[in-house]
C-alpha cells in the first residue's frame, strides 16, 4: 500500500514549524504569506476548471448529483453522528476537525487516477471532481458556519467575506481569464502543480506554526490519535460500501459505480487545508490534522480497491443500467 510522497513533505513541514515556529514579524510575514498562496491556489484552480467540459459533463446529470450528495449531504451526517464520541472518544477540538474533514470537496487528481485503474468511467470522474470542487467553494463555508458556529474561531459576516476575497473572487478571476491564461496553464501544468503544493505546504507551516505557539498541541495524545484514525476508518468504510452498493441500487453501470464510489467517499487535502486556515484561523493546526490523517488512509484503502477492480471483469461487466445514462461524451482533458 502506498504511502503519498507528500503527505512525508507535509510531515516534515509539520516537524519544522514543531521546531522552527514563526513568531513576531517572521509569523506576520508567513501569514501574509500564507493568504497570498491561498488566493493563488484558487486563481489557478479557475484557470484549469473548462468551462465547456463542466456543462458537457451535466450531461451525466444523475451521477453527479449522486456524488455531491455523497460529498456534502451523507459525510456531514456521518461527521455530526461522532458527536456522540466527545468527550470519551475524541476530543472536542479534534472533533471539528473531523467535522470540517466530512464538509471539504471530493478530489479530482485521485479519483481520476483510481477510476482509470479500475477501469471505470474516466470522463465522469474528472467532471465530478470538478463540480465538487467548484460547489465545495460555497458549500463548505456555508456547511461551516451553520455545523461548526464558533468552533471556527467565531464564524460571523466578516469571516464569511474573507472567505469571499480570499477563496472565490480569486477562483472567479481564473475563470474570467481562462481564455487568455489557459493555454499557459495547460502547457506548465507540472511547474504550476509544483507551486500548488509549494503554496499548501507554506499554509501548513503558518497553521502548525501558530499552534505551536499558542501550545494547544498539550491537548493532543495518543490514545486520542488513535481514537480518532478508528473513526476515520468506520467512516470511510461506510462511504466506500455506501458509494458501490447505492450506485448498484440506483442502477448505475459498472464503471459508474467506480467512478461514484472513488469521487463520492474521498476528501481533498488541495481544497481543505487553505479552507482550513481561512475558517479555522489559529486554531487551524488541530482542525487539518484529522484531513491529513483521512487523505493518507483514503490513498492507502482506495489504491488496493482499484487494483481489485481492475481484475473484476466479471458478471458485474454485463450489468446493464438503462437509466444512468452512463459515459458521456466528455473531453477527457484534466481540469
Amino acid at each position: 500500500m502506498p504511502i503519498d510522497p507528500y503527505i512525508l513533505l507535509l510531515l516534515g513541514t509539520v516537524g519544522l514549524a514543531a521546531l522552527f515556529p514563526a513568531r513576531g514579524t517572521g509569523a506576520d510575514v508567513a501569514s501574509g504569506a500564507s493568504t497570498a498562496a491561498i488566493a493563488f491556489l484558487f486563481f489557478l484552480y479557475g484557470a484549469r476548471l473548462s468551462t465547456r467540459e463542466a456543462m458537457d459533463g451535466l450531461k451525466h446529470w444523475r451521477l453527479h448529483v449522486t456524488v455531491l450528495a455523497c460529498t456534502f449531504v451523507v459525510f456531514p451526517l456521518l461527521g455530526m453522528a461522532a458527536r456522540g464520541l466527545v468527550p470519551v472518544f475524541l476530543t472536542h477540538p479534534l472533533y471539528q476537525g473531523l467535522l470540517f474533514l466530512t464538509l471539504v470537496p471530493s478530489t479530482v487528481q485521485s479519483s481520476i487516477a483510481f477510476t482509470s485503474m479500475a477501469r471505470g468511467n474516466v470522463p465522469a470522474a474528472i467532471c465530478a471532481g470538478s463540480f465538487s470542487s467548484l460547489v465545495g467553494i460555497v458549500v463548505t463555508p456555508l456547511l461551516a458556519a451553520a455545523l461548526l458556529g464558533g468552533g471556527t474561531g467565531g464564524f460571523s459576516a466578516d469571516s464569511l467575506l474573507e472567505i469571499v476575497l480570499q477563496l472565490l473572487v480569486p477562483f472567479l478571476a481564473g475563470q474570467l481569464l481562462r481564455r487568455w491564461i489557459g493555454g499557459f496553464v495547460t502547457r506548465h501544468k507540472k511547474v504550476l502543480g509544483l507551486v500548488d503544493r509549494g503554496s499548501i505546504l507554506l499554509v501548513v507551516y503558518t497553521a502548525f506554526s501558530e499552534g505551536m505557539v499558542q501550545g494547544i498541541w498539550h491537548q493532543v495524545s495518543p490514545v486520542r490519535l488513535g481514537g480518532l484514525l478508528v473513526v476515520e476508518a468506520v467512516i470511510l468504510a461506510v462511504m466506500l460500501a455506501l458509494t458501490w452498493y447505492g450506485g448498484k441500487a440506483l442502477r448505475f453501470s459498472r464503471e459508474d459505480r467506480i467512478t461514484i464510489q472513488f469521487a463520492g467517499s474521498k476528501k481533498s487535502l488541495a481544497s481543505g487545508l487553505p479552507m482550513a486556515s481561512v475558517l479555522f484561523g489559529a486554531q487551524a493546526s488541530l482542525a487539518v490534522l484529522p484531513l491529513m490523517l483521512f487523505h493518507q488512509m483514503q490513498l492507502m484503502v482506495c489504491a488496493v480497491i482499484a487494483k481489485r477492480r481492475a481484475r473484476d471483469v466479471p458478471e458485474e461487466a454485463t450489468e446493464s443500467a438503462p437509466a444512468s445514462g452512463s459515459r458521456t461524451a466528455v473531453g477527457t482533458r484534466s481540469t
